[in-house]
């Protein structure tokens, strides 16, 4: 694989982990609410997805339209992989050494979220409590642990989105 192939998906890795820690920053300081919103995590994911995307797109430009999959791949893989790899190391860092009780808050907050939401799909209380229970007793999830058990959900999740892009972006010589 050219030296181009990589530099490319690691500079929009670095771009990618840059905004996504920015956001995790801004989130922090604004209102850690946010960290509860849907439509805080749909967005997150997909600028995870488009930045993977234009990488890919970047990466078979560079090599004049031809780009096999394995190529594709490890372009759209490595971009997310450096991406929420910083964004993962900016978490732990607010959420452990800068201001360990606003994990504690944010844990709170999700519960509430989650307790809210159980309800008004009509989960049973007994469901609701159970679920409760579950996540109180699960610790913190900013721990370094819990983390990196995230990021590993995360990049298969990412992956089999990443072995699609590869597939539809994938153009052989022969097909030229």
């Amino acid at each position: 694989m050219e030296k181009s192939v990589k530099s490319i998906a690691i500079n929009y890795g670095l771009y990618l982990g840059g905004i996504l820690a920015l956001l995790s920053v801004l989130a922090y300081a604004i209102n850690l609410d946010l960290y509860t919103k849907a439509w805080y995590g749909i967005a997150l994911l997909l600028l995870v997805i488009v930045f993977g995307i234009i990488s890919t797109v970047k990466t078979k430009s560079a090599l004049k339209g031809i780009i096999s999959f394995k190529e594709a791949f490890t372009s759209y893989f490595l971009t997310v992989l450096i991406g929420i790899a910083i964004s993962s190391v900016v978490s732990i860092l607010i959420f452990n050494v800068i201001d360990p009780e606003a994990a504690i808050v944010l844990k709170e907050k999700i519960v509430d979220s989650q307790v809210q939401m159980m309800r008004n799909f009509g989960a049973p209380e007994e469901a609701v409590a159970e679920a409760v229970e579950k996540m109180e007793t699960e610790g913190n999830m900013f721990s370094i642990g819990n983390v990196v058990q995230s990021l590993v959900f995360q990049l298969v999740g990412f992956s089999i989105v990443g072995l699609i892009v590869a597939l539809v972006l994938k153009k052989n010589e022969e097909n030229a």
